[in-house]
């Protein structure tokens, strides 16, 4: 709303200084700013009104140690990430852009079901929450509103040929500008590590007939579901110790604002030889203003937590990031930014087979690790779970390094 008024200055008093609302770089630096502070200041209110709610978390004994003295714990802190996210995105975000949309919807969404999950586990004292299936289906619809505007929606293009100026100016470097390629609806994404970088999902079915490829959607919007169901079900798994999913999850999306940022740059989409994405750069300030969230949810939700995120904000969390990655087109890059969720995930899928497996065999079922999640076994093996953070995290910047480095390494 902020930029909206200031463009109205700029253009019509000629305010000083209002033209600063015309970079992206300015308004993700107040985005972070607004967000961190209202999610360290007002985050305390949250918290301290949850406390008289009695939102505390109900701890089953999984026999590991310090977990009983979590009890009680408020839960459901979501909310501060949710609401200290979409203030600075609704004041200094272009809001009719499509993909600002796109996440505002993905965080109400995501946040709406995982709200009800914790409702019911809180107030209807029902451990078990939100039943599976309609955690998915909330999922599955999420991804049919995601891989339907993807595809359909005339303003989410990419651009091949992008003729870019020979000369440059600050706005043109900090901002998206004009190029007189021509802007056409795709499916293609972006493969890692592969000099011809770019991957046509249409091409899984264009090989029967070409005439298929008005078909794509098929093929295109069932990926879109299962990266939004995966990603999100990996963060929620890793919200199992103090700190670890919103550490985590920062420097996922602090990634993924790079990625953003020069996608939507003609500039410097066309030095570093990647896929133009035209306005997908306003992405960056939504990104900024999530990452301010998660940092500033961090002051509270470090070892010992003063407030659990809860299925409001660990699925929300996924969602948003499986979003912002099939948005950037980067959603191959998944497995290795997102290593943490993957691992997590896989170390549960693992467990379980393994444990079905076993019974059939030997008539007892045997374990892989001691406890899955993995964060899990490590607790059991005697590691104190800031250790065990804290590692994740540095792994995790690892992972998100190497990530980066994948738009030159090819």
């Amino acid at each position: 709303m902020l930029y909206y008024l200031f463009d109205f200055l700029d253009k019509n008093y000629n305010l000083p200084g209002a033209g600063l609302f015309g970079f992206i770089s300015f308004r993700s630096a107040m985005a972070i700013i607004l967000s961190l502070a209202i999610s360290t200041i007002f985050g305390k209110k949250i918290i301290n009104y949850l406390l008289r709610k009695q939102v505390g978390e109900s701890v089953r004994d999984l026999g590991l140690k310090g977990q009983s003295e979590k009890a009680g714990t408020p839960t459901m802190g979501g909310i501060i990430i949710i609401i200290s996210t979409l203030i600075p995105v609704l004041l200094f975000a272009k809001l009719e852009n499509i993909y600002v949309i796109l996440l505002i919807i993905t965080t109400l969404w995501m946040g709406a079901i995982g709200f009800i999950d914790d409702y019911i586990k809180t107030f209807k004292k029902d451990k078990e929450g939100l039943k599976g299936v309609f955690k998915v289906i909330g999922q599955i619809g999420l991804g049919l509103i995601v891989g339907g505007t993807m595809y359909f929606h005339p303003g989410i293009t990419v651009k091949e040929e992008t003729n870019t100026p020979a000369f440059t100016n600050q706005m043109l470097l900090e901002d998206e500008a004009v190029s007189s390629g021509k802007e056409e609806k795709s499916t293609t994404t972006t493969i890692p590590f592969v000099k011809n970088n770019e991957f046509d999902y249409a091409n899984l079915i264009t090989w029967i007939d070409p005439a298929l490829k008005n078909y794509a959607w098929l093929i295109f919007i069932p990926i879109v579901i299962f990266i939004v169901t995966a990603v999100s079900n990996g963060a929620n798994l890793t919200d199992g110790i103090d700190g670890l999913a919103a550490g985590s999850s920062a420097i996922i999306a602090l990634t993924l604002g790079i990625f953003a940022w020069v996608s939507g740059n003609i500039i410097f989409s066309d030095y570093l030889n990647i896929m133009y994405i035209p306005r997908s750069g306003e992405m960056t300030i939504f990104i900024t203003a999530f990452a301010g969230s998660l940092v500033g949810f961090l002051w509270y939700n470090t070892y010992p937590a003063q407030v659990f995120m809860g299925d409001t904000g660990s699925l929300t969390i996924g969602g948003i990031i499986a979003v912002l990655a099939i948005a950037t087109r980067k959603e191959l890059l998944i497995p290795i930014l997102c290593g943490i969720f993957l691992v997590e995930n896989l170390s549960v899928v693992m467990q379980v087979m393994w444990f079905k497996i076993t019974k059939r065999k030997y008539g007892e079922g045997r374990r892989i690790f001691l406890m899955a999640p993995v964060h899990h076994h490590y607790q059991k093996k005697g590691y104190h779970e800031s250790k065990i953070v804290v590692r994740f995290w540095i792994v995790g910047i690892f992972l998100a390094i190497v990530t980066v480095v994948t738009l030159k390494l090819r």
